[in-house]
């Protein structure tokens, strides 16, 4: 396997660990709020907030590891995306540093009395981070941006018209909602709360409808956007009705109320299925047609002394998660409310 693929895989398998662990936070988020609006505050609201306390901090870091290896392993996507996506990103920014001043409020003492304004703030972050980060997908399809003179020009008016771009945030919108959901239902009924575990659940059911099709929607609009893409994905057809088989699986086991923990790893499962399928098949591009793997990848040294500090983070990340989840997430005490206790 040569450095390009191994690059961009680790690059994607760090983006879809955010995937998973962000839209379980922003869903998290946004249903914290809309309990408040419904009157169900003291019914789900606790356990929401048990699942963010903990992890809220550490969401980010696959996020940044992105960013971080994109440049490094492919330095001309910041020459092509750092122009197109300066408000973009200065927007996923600002409203990131908003949940962040939520959080510390909330976390460290700094009560806010449950100040409504605040948890609108806090709930719409919850969609409005996803919808603006999905963008760059829209973008990576090509067509959009375009280089003139030596500069790169977003095209506003085609970004603003063209269905693809709404299908994407569409998309993400749902699919935070979808998967933050089931997750929650699953937290929900481990922690033996019968009453949040039964919202939550209807959260699930009623979200995963739009989920499918917003992705069938998406799917359709590729083919217009970008017909050679759409044609690569039909190659790897068969990752995305595995996608499908999962969903369908997942959604049975919640609709059944039985085992819950298998439900989300389906949910897992159906979103890495689709995931790796769209990445495979968008190679060797990481942006139509300025953007190659093959053409644009760094130096040997520079990919081999990348790889080396993605292997170190990666051995860092995944046991300090799986301690977080050990002492947190799945700690019986914890999740019915009460502290660990040492040596618990």
């Amino acid at each position: 396997m040569s450095y390009e693929i191994i690059g961009i895989t680790v690059l994607w398998t760090f983006l879809y660990g955010y995937l998973i662990v962000a839209s379980i936070d922003f869903g998290a988020g946004f249903f914290s709020f809309y309990s408040v609006l419904t009157g169900h505050k003291n019914k789900v609201h606790w356990v929401i907030q048990r699942y963010l306390s903990p992890v809220w901090e550490v969401t980010n870091v696959f996020l940044i590891f992105f960013e971080i290896g994109l440049i490094g392993f492919f330095p001309d996507s910041a020459y092509y995306y750092g122009t197109a996506l300066l408000v973009p990103g200065s927007i996923v920014i600002i409203l990131l540093a908003v949940r962040a001043v939520y959080y510390a409020y909330n976390t460290y003492g700094i009560s806010n009395n449950g100040n409504l304004v605040y948890m609108a703030l806090y709930g719409a972050t919850g969609l409005l981070i996803p919808a603006a980060l999905s963008t760059v997908l829209a973008l990576s399809e090509g067509g959009i941006i375009e280089e003139r003179a030596g500069h790169v020009v977003l095209k506003w008016a085609i970004f603003f018209s063209n269905p693809y771009t709404w299908s994407v945030i569409l998309l993400a919108l749902v699919s935070v909602l979808y998967i933050s959901a089931m997750f929650l239902s699953y937290y929900a009924h481990k922690a033996g709360d019968k009453t949040a575990f039964e919202i939550l659940r209807g959260y699930a059911l009623i979200w995963s409808g739009p989920t499918i099709l917003a992705s069938v929607f998406a799917f359709f609009q590729i083919n217009r956007q970008n017909p050679e893409h759409f044609q690569n994905m039909l190659h790897s057809a068969w990752m995305f009705i595995a996608s499908l088989i999962c969903y369908l699986g997942a959604v049975y086991l919640v609709w059944r109320k039985r085992h819950l923990g298998w439900s989300f790893i389906l949910v897992m499962l159906q979103f890495a299925f689709a995931w790796y399928g769209y990445g495979r098949s968008h190679l060797p591009y990481v942006l139509y047609k300025y953007v190659n793997i093959y053409q644009n990848f760094t130096n040997e040294s520079m990919a081999t002394a990348l790889l080396a500090a993605f292997l170190a983070g990666f051995l860092l990340l995944v046991p300090s998660l799986v301690l977080l989840m050990r002492l947190f997430l799945f700690n019986a005490r914890y999740i019915r409310g009460n502290s660990p206790k040492r040596g618990s």
